[in-house]
């Protein structure tokens, strides 16, 4: 009876067996029959985190991180996020908009808790900033906005705990004016109970606005300027970023924007001018591990040029070789790329 190659196709689907090292599982399936026999290249594949993720759903790999494959230098840093389409969510499953901030918040907490261990197993993200309430966001009804100020309170209360065992940092930036009081005494104790934590620093940008913080920033330059404190001419780009809420933290490296919207809503306008963008489709309460893990993904393919030209994508050893043959040949226009 012939038997099969051990190079053909062999359709075996394996359960994903417990894994104590690297290859330890190959053991797990012995070859003596050739028509049964898998190379190990193949079950590797088979057991590999994406495969494994295709073919049963739910599953999570309990030792390689997903992303793991993603060179350190192409994590992003600092992820900010515009969280929105929770108002849609609730009307299309015609129910009130507060339920869908609801919802929001249970995503904000799967967001906040996978990036902390992403922070922890491959270094990044170090600071994730999330557009929880504008200044804008006032103009809501007084019910919703009643709601949304209790949920922060409920929010920063019930977290805590989880932000301690997570070794989460908690910040916040925004103007503190109009916040009610028990807002601010949670925020307080928030910040006191995690400032010496040193994972990842999770930012709420509350009652915030880019516009407003970009004001604040020039007033206070201007108030050195007018004490003598500081010469008109010895303000830099870093002296405005200096005195912007987000003083000391690094720019965004990856802005993400749900619900597909293709607007920046006065969101940290000064620090994203060289973000690279992520607008998902979904609505942040269906936002989850995967679509972070997708922008994540989509982020380190990008080619981050800030301007100059690109030096990643160079000439292969056959082209090295090719010359110009007259070298009085001048490029015409049409010949011309910007190299933005």
């Amino acid at each position: 009876m012939p038997t099969t190659p051990a190079t053909a196709k062999v359709h075996i689907i394996l359960p994903p067996p417990p894994l104590h090292n690297k290859y330890s599982h190959l053991s797990k399936y012995p070859s003596a029959s050739p028509r049964l026999r898998v190379s190990a290249s193949l079950r590797l594949r088979l057991n590999s985190p994406d495969f494994l993720h295709a073919t049963h759903p739910g599953y999570t790999h309990p030792s390689v991180n997903p992303l793991s494959d993603i060179p350190k230098e192409r994590i992003p840093r600092h992820i900010a996020i515009i969280m929105d389409g929770n108002g849609r969510w609730a009307v299309k499953r015609g129910r009130e908009r507060i339920e869908g901030h609801r919802a929001g918040a249970d995503t904000v907490r799967t967001v906040v808790t996978v990036s902390a261990r992403l922070r922890k197993e491959i270094g990044g993200p170090v600071f994730l900033t999330l557009y929880s309430f504008s200044t804008e966001n006032w103009k809501r009804p007084v019910m919703e906005v009643s709601f949304l100020m209790q949920m922060y309170i409920d929010y920063l209360r019930q977290e805590r705990p989880t932000m301690m065992k997570n070794n989460i940092q908690f910040r916040q930036i925004g103007r503190l004016d109009n916040l009610p009081d028990p807002v601010l005494e949670e925020m307080q104790a928030t910040l006191e109970e995690t400032k010496n934590n040193t994972g990842l620093t999770l930012v709420l940008a509350l009652n915030y606005s880019s516009r407003a913080e970009i004001t604040d920033a020039v007033q206070a330059i201007a108030a050195k300027v007018a004490k003598k404190q500081l010469r008109p001419d010895q303000i830099t780009e870093k002296t405005i970023s200096d005195h912007l809420y987000t003083a000391r933290m690094p720019d965004p490296d990856l802005l993400i924007r749900t619900a597909g919207e293709m607007r920046i809503s006065n969101y940290l306008l000064w620090q994203i001018s060289y973000a690279e963008l992520f607008v998902s489709p979904v609505l942040w309460p269906d936002f989850n591990e995967a679509e972070l893990h997708s922008a994540i993904r989509s982020f380190s393919t990008r080619n981050r040029r800030f301007g100059a030209l690109d030096h990643t994508n160079t000439l292969s050893i056959a082209d090295k070789n090719v010359r110009p043959t007259n070298k009085n040949v001048r490029p015409t226009n049409k010949d011309v790329r910007p190299t933005k």
